[in-house]
């Protein structure tokens, strides 16, 4: 497992952009996939985004497809949630993730990540 720690986080207008950063310490971060998931008072934990770990793959959540980019930097062992033209439906606690994940089908699955950050608040005003 590695240790993950999020910021970035904020009160933002509708519209308005963030940019999510993940660290990750205390493993071979480089050998992991990461993904981005999300969860709002009242409701489940949802898939974001997710990455391969030689950045060759993302997948996204249909919510979030053309206004959030997922990337990574492995000499950095940073990965990144750019989120753009954000809107209300978008608040919520961000968690960043890490996991050995192979299949495709796999990665909006929040059962295939085994370390987890502590989470980033996000809040979007109308």
């Amino acid at each position: 497992q590695v240790h993950l720690v999020e910021s970035g986080g904020g009160l933002v207008q509708a519209g308005d952009s963030l940019r999510l950063s993940c660290a990750a310490s205390g493993g071979t971060f480089s050998r992991y996939a990461m993904g981005w998931f999300r969860q709002a008072p009242g409701k489940e934990r949802e898939f974001v985004a997710a990455i391969s770990w030689s950045s060759a793959y993302t997948y996204y959540a249909d919510s979030v497809k053309g206004r959030f980019t997922i990337s990574r930097d492995n000499a950095k062992n940073t990965v990144y949630l750019q989120m753009n033209s954000l809107k209300p439906e978008d608040t919520a606690v961000y968690y960043c993730t890490a996991g050995i994940i192979y299949y495709s089908g796999d990665y909006s699955k929040d059962r295939k990540y085994d370390s987890w950050g502590q989470g980033t608040q996000v809040t979007v005003s109308s």
